[in-house]
């Protein structure tokens, strides 16, 4: 354990941190799960609204640094090349 003040604000700032990015990719992955489910079902409208709102989650995430810009662009193309796919 960290003996010096600062040493111990830092831990505390980091766990929250952590918690915060845990809550964010949880989330992301939830609605990159109600993607696949939609495209699953070939169900067109609800891939795309699901799509709209895991690519809004995905940038967000990038955006605060969670994601790294490269990543969020590879999920966000695949996500979209697979709802594109629907017939």
């Amino acid at each position: 354990m960290a003996n010096i003040k600062s040493a111990k604000k830092r831990i505390l700032v980091i766990q929250t941190k952590t918690l915060r990015n845990k809550m964010v990719k949880s989330k992301v992955k939830t609605l990159v799960k109600k993607v696949e489910a939609a495209i699953a079902a070939a169900d067109k409208a609800a891939a795309a609204t699901a799509l709209k709102n895991a690519v809004v989650a995905i940038d967000k995430a990038a955006a605060k640094g969670i994601f790294h810009k490269n990543t969020a662009a590879r999920k966000v193309s695949r996500l979209t090349k697979a709802v594109n796919k629907i017939a």
